[in-house]
């Protein structure tokens, strides 16, 4: 029977969009085949700090209006774009990353940046360190490429940070995507000057915000809402209508939501010749198989066996040529 306790000291980071978790500590091969995927880029490179060892954990949400991926690297790690299927939105999120476009200097990577299918660049990630990038289907306005540092940039990011912050609230997979379609339409909006500027999110209620922890951090806590509601200082009541009012989602859909994302990492992570999707789900406390699987696909948008299929496949996929990926250590930082 697979190892509760091994897999939680192996689980993914901390990491955008982690419903959607696809791929984590990749072998380079993986990791590159993975980011043309779900990037739908072919012209992507990767060249590693160490040459080996495993590359970070990738997340990936797809809608009809565009594509967001989401990278954490483990190691120090370099990234070049050239050839775009389109314009690119790139943001970072943690570790300091760096950016040199059309072989200029290195600079640090602050905020948004946009970047034309034309051009090419480079990011370089530290160990631990994160970026988002965001394909928008119907592509970007030059006027926010030539943005540099801009409000409308600005703009841009803090609806994308938005977005971030209600994506632990997603309902199930019909609402991520409806909600992804949206931060794309407002993006389109703001870019082209026709939308009003964003309104930041107002900090989640503390009562919600120990509900959350206790959620998150005790994973073996069965969902009992009074002893939920006596934690977070509010009545079962109103600890009901305060989160539906803050998130949209109800204290148990939540809490069921983070039981299912954690069996997904573990399907994710699954390298044996027989997955043990049953054993996973009851680790979760989901003891009927097949509505563990109709939960599973409402929350994610495919079966359990769909997530293990998935990285299974790259190892079927185009093999990765040198240099598109290179593996000797990445030269210090000019």
């Amino acid at each position: 029977m697979p190892n509760k306790a091994a897999d939680q000291e192996l689980k993914a980071p901390d990491q955008e969009l982690d419903a959607y978790l696809r791929l984590n500590r990749a072998s380079p091969r993986e990791w590159l085949v993975a980011l043309r995927a779900l990037s739908g880029w072919d012209g992507v490179e990767c060249r590693l700090g160490t040459g080996g060892g495993t590359a970070g954990a990738l997340s990936a949400l797809t809608s009809g209006l565009g594509r967001v991926v989401c990278i954490h690297a483990s190691q120090d790690m370099e990234i070049t774009g050239r050839s775009a299927p389109g314009p690119v939105l790139l943001l970072p999120r943690a570790g300091d990353p760096a950016i040199s476009r059309q072989d200029k200097p290195w600079q640090p990577m602050l905020h948004l940046m946009a970047a034309r299918s034309s051009d090419r660049f480079r990011l370089r990630l530290p160990r631990n360190g994160r970026v988002m990038i965001l394909r928008p289907a119907a592509g970007i306005p030059d006027s926010l490429i030539r943005d540099e540092g801009g409000k409308r940039l600005a703009d841009c990011q803090d609806l994308i940070t938005a977005y971030l912050l209600n994506s632990p609230f997603f309902r199930d997979d019909a609402h991520a995507r409806e909600l992804t379609d949206d931060l794309f339409r407002q993006l389109a909006a703001t870019a082209s000057n026709e939308g009003a500027s964003p309104r930041g999110r107002p900090g989640l209620d503390r009562r919600i915000v120990r509900m959350i922890e206790k959620i998150r951090q005790e994973p073996a806590w069965d969902f009992n809402l009074r002893e939920l509601a006596s934690h977070s200082g509010v009545s079962e009541r109103n600890l009901y209508y305060l989160m539906k009012r803050e998130t949209g989602t109800t204290p148990y859909r939540f809490y069921q939501r983070n039981r299912l994302i954690r069996v997904r990492r573990r399907l994710v992570d699954c390298q044996c010749e027989v997955p043990h999707i049953s054993w996973y789900a009851a680790d979760e406390g989901f003891s009927h198989l097949g509505r563990f699987a109709a939960l599973y696909r409402e929350h994610f948008g495919e079966l359990p066996s769909e997530t293990v299929q998935w990285r299974r496949s790259l190892r079927h996929r185009k093999p990765v040529s040198a240099p598109a990926l290179a593996l000797d250590r990445i030269p210090e930082r000019q």
